[in-house]
């Protein structure tokens, strides 16, 4: 095989690997297409169509003159319309966004069903290359005793995201996860696309932005949520798979796992001249904070 048909196999076996993420994003596109047809009308779908087709024009194919139609349909928008497609880009963005998670835990996935070699940024693969370094169990426990890993939460980007939207992004996720793992049958296949038209549907119907400002204790309680979505349910995950595959490595080294990766977050507990953010509302935030650690699962 030369070099010209070697690329070629190679483009191939990705075009056939990233198949499936095609084939989700067709499928959220489709769905959020539908929404809104449903619910902002023929015409609105149709300008949101044209605009997505004339700036594919531009962007893919260089097309100068895609440019130019571009910048007279949307100086021509509405407010109203404006908003619509704003949103509507937005939603697509975030929808593919979820495809592309899926995927890339998709591809993890596969990698190991295969048995292939351990992939840049695992711990497994950490791990072999510090004792290919020649290093041993000792200096391994030595950084692990000093190391520390402290995300902090802050109040400003979390607020931005709203909850109900990231629950609906998360239902989103769970039902294409499904798909992927799980051979549905017809009536199943069809009650998934159904809670994805639902979710979606509701998506759309959720404003993207607050109509209120968050008191500081609602800022607590939306920080917390992250937690519970991500550190809370993955790190004792981590610290479990970490503790096994040293124990493969060095089974007669037994070395400890301290808790290196410590949480924290400032929400209700700054203090940079916000008047709202009292030592009662720190107190309430160490509360709801220990609360959620002992009480998540």
């Amino acid at each position: 095989m030369n070099d010209i048909d070697r690329s070629a196999a190679a483009d191939q076996d990705l075009a056939d690997k990233d198949l499936p993420l095609k084939e989700d994003i067709r499928l959220l596109g489709r769905l959020l297409g539908d929404t809104l047809r449903e619910q902002e009308g023929e015409d609105t779908f149709q300008l949101i169509e044209q605009i997505r087709r004339t700036a594919i024009r531009f962007r893919r194919d260089g097309d100068t003159q895609a440019r130019t139609e571009l910048e007279s349909i949307l100086d021509l928008l509405s407010p109203a319309a404006t908003v619509a497609v704003i949103r509507a880009f937005t939603y697509f963005s975030q929808l593919a966004n979820i495809a592309e998670d899926l995927h890339h835990n998709r591809r993890h996935r596969a990698h190991q069903l295969a048995g292939s070699p351990p992939q840049d940024g695992t711990l497994k693969l950490a791990l072999e290359r510090v004792a290919a370094a020649g290093l041993g169990p000792k200096p391994v426990a030595e950084f692990l005793r000093d190391a520390l890993i402290a995300p902090v939460l802050t109040a400003h980007p979390t607020e931005v995201q709203r909850k109900s939207i990231l629950d609906c992004q998360l239902a989103i996720a769970r039902l294409l996860g499904e798909r992927d793992r799980m051979q549905l049958t017809p009536e199943e296949r069809e009650a998934n696309d159904e809670a994805l038209r639902c979710v979606i549907l509701t998506l759309w119907q959720t404003r993207m932005l607050r109509e209120l400002r968050l008191t500081v204790r609602d800022e607590i309680e939306n920080g917390l949520a992250y937690y519970r979505y991500t550190f809370l349910r993955e790190l004792p995950r981590l610290y479990g798979q970490l503790e096994d595959l040293l124990r493969a490595r060095w089974p007669q080294a037994q070395i400890p796992v301290p808790g290196f990766f410590r949480l924290g977050s400032w929400i209700g507990g700054d203090r940079d001249g916000n008047p709202y953010v009292t030592h009662d509302v720190t107190r309430h935030a160490l509360v709801r904070q220990s609360s959620t650690a002992l009480t998540s699962t």
